[in-house]
């Protein structure tokens, strides 16, 4: 138990980090989304290998399709996160997108059969009123209609994604890890693919942080991820989560010297705090960014 605790919060300082390395790799959001799919993708396909687990993709037909609206939401999710991360910076951004596990609180009644409870009505209000506080300076400080537009977008693509992992029940762990990813690889290769080709230009500076990206804070980032969360309460799961959006804040504020204005620091409790307290008897414990 002590050892998958460790091993679940290190998996979220590693996805803490994503926009800091990120933001030292000189190529578009989809390259970078691009080249840390594939790279991440093919070292969990090795450890999945050397697990001796399989596939069996004819196990359940329907939940293999659930799954790969997950994967294609998710690989379009952090195309536009990375986008957002470029355009409006690496705090408001993993702020903005980690307002999908809301979403999918608000969603669940509908698509899960559960009850609207109080806890959950006045969180996601909470939550409303630190975006638009969030937004407002944002927009002041002159920040781009597009990168708040891919920060939203990013969060309703993660909202998708962990509905439809949600359903796909009979595919866990490390499995549904593994296909997730390289589902994600293949939706922004399509992308990358139709929009100029596979032909990109990477200078030596770039690669240290390309495979920190890929291999740490994406393969093994994953792998710890995945391997814990089944051995730990959910609760503690679902909580320990929020680890995630605060420390990539903490780290963009450290790291690269983005200052959050007092009223979008009074938004960010908003809505991280509205998201706990939102939290009630609502569990997820397969999201991913």
């Amino acid at each position: 138990m002590t050892q998958a605790y460790l091993n679940y919060l290190l998996a979220l300082l590693l996805f803490g980090t994503n926009g800091i390395v990120a933001s030292f790799i000189s190529l578009s959001s989809y390259e970078i989304v691009f080249l840390r799919t594939l790279i991440g993708s093919l070292l969990l396909v090795i450890l999945f290998k050397r697990s001796d687990q399989k596939f069996d993709l004819n196990q359940n037909r329907l939940h293999l399709f659930y799954l790969v609206i997950s994967g294609i939401a998710m690989g379009t999710s952090w195309m536009f996160l990375y986008e957002a991360y470029q355009q409006i910076g690496v705090s408001i951004a993993s702020l903005a997108y980690y307002c999908g596990p809301v979403i999918v609180m608000m969603l669940s009644p509908l698509l899960f059969e559960e009850r609207f409870t109080r806890p959950k009505v006045i969180g996601f209000v909470v939550v409303l009123c630190g975006i638009l506080l969030i937004n407002i300076q944002a927009i002041s400080d002159g920040k781009t209609t597009w990168g708040l537009f891919c920060g939203g977008m990013s969060a309703i693509m993660y909202a998708l994604m962990v509905i439809f992992n949600k359903k796909a029940v009979s595919i866990t762990g490390m499995r549904n890890a593994t296909l997730q990813l390289l589902l994600s690889f293949l939706t922004v290769a399509l992308f990358v693919g139709l929009r100029q080709g596979f032909l990109i230009d990477v200078t030596p500076a770039n690669w240290p942080f390309i495979l920190i990206l890929g291999l740490l804070n994406t393969g093994i980032g994953c792998y710890l991820y995945f391997s814990s969360i089944d051995h730990l309460p959910v609760q503690s799961v679902a909580i320990l989560g929020y680890l995630e959006p605060l420390s990539a804040v903490f780290f963009s504020v450290l790291f690269l010297g983005e200052i959050l204005e007092p009223i979008q620091m009074l938004g960010a409790i908003l809505v991280i705090g509205g998201a706990i307290f939102a939290e009630g008897r609502f569990r997820c414990s397969r999201c991913i960014d």
